[in-house]
């Protein structure tokens, strides 16, 4: 009888680099996508990518299974990301932000998306860093709240009011912004 093959999780684990950069592959977007949306700086998004993936590697072994990586990278990524917001100032670095409807053939649609793009970016910068991880774990990353509540160590109840709150601010911000453009 053929002995089970070992899987990449546990071959990554065993130290193969090349299954580690397949797994790093696979995460990289999540990553980089939350730490940009915490920090609307592509630059800095890119240096927690870069440490996030450093933890990984040094923790691989502490790390359950694979269904649980993508919980462990956000709980981490957000975390350096505030690390990174106590010792820097915050700075929105719009044309570091990719715009989806960059390909757009209408220039005024294309216009009017890289202007929703802007705003929502100023928007998460106008909420404390615990409301704009919550509301980019739940609303933009697509996480359910228990999983959000996970990630951020606290309970349903309190993400679900700093989601509230937090929706509330965006909308004021949003409402300000566009009556001052008038």
């Amino acid at each position: 009888m053929a002995e089970a093959a070992e899987s990449p999780d546990a071959r990554a684990r065993a130290g193969d680099l090349a299954e580690f950069e397949a797994l790093m592959r696979q995460y990289e977007r999540l990553v980089l996508v939350t730490a940009l949306r915490l920090l609307g700086n592509l630059e800095d998004a890119k240096d927690v990518s870069q440490e996030v993936f450093l933890r990984l590697y040094r923790n691989l072994e502490k790390v359950e299974a694979a269904s649980n990586y993508q919980a462990w990278l956000y709980r981490v990524t957000v975390n350096i990301c505030y690390d990174i917001g106590r010792k820097r100032k915050p700075s929105v670095a719009m044309e570091d932000v990719p715009d989806p409807v960059s390909a757009a053939p209408d220039p005024q649609q294309s216009l009017a998306g890289s202007e929703r793009q802007r705003v929502l970016q100023l928007s998460l910068r106008a909420l404390s860093e615990k409301e704009r991880a919550a509301v980019v774990l739940r609303d933009l990353e697509g996480l359910s709240t228990e999983e959000v509540a996970r990630t951020l160590g606290s309970s349903e109840a309190t993400v679900r009011s700093q989601i509230s709150k937090a929706r509330v601010k965006m909308r004021d911000f949003v409402e300000r912004y566009f009556r001052r453009r008038v």
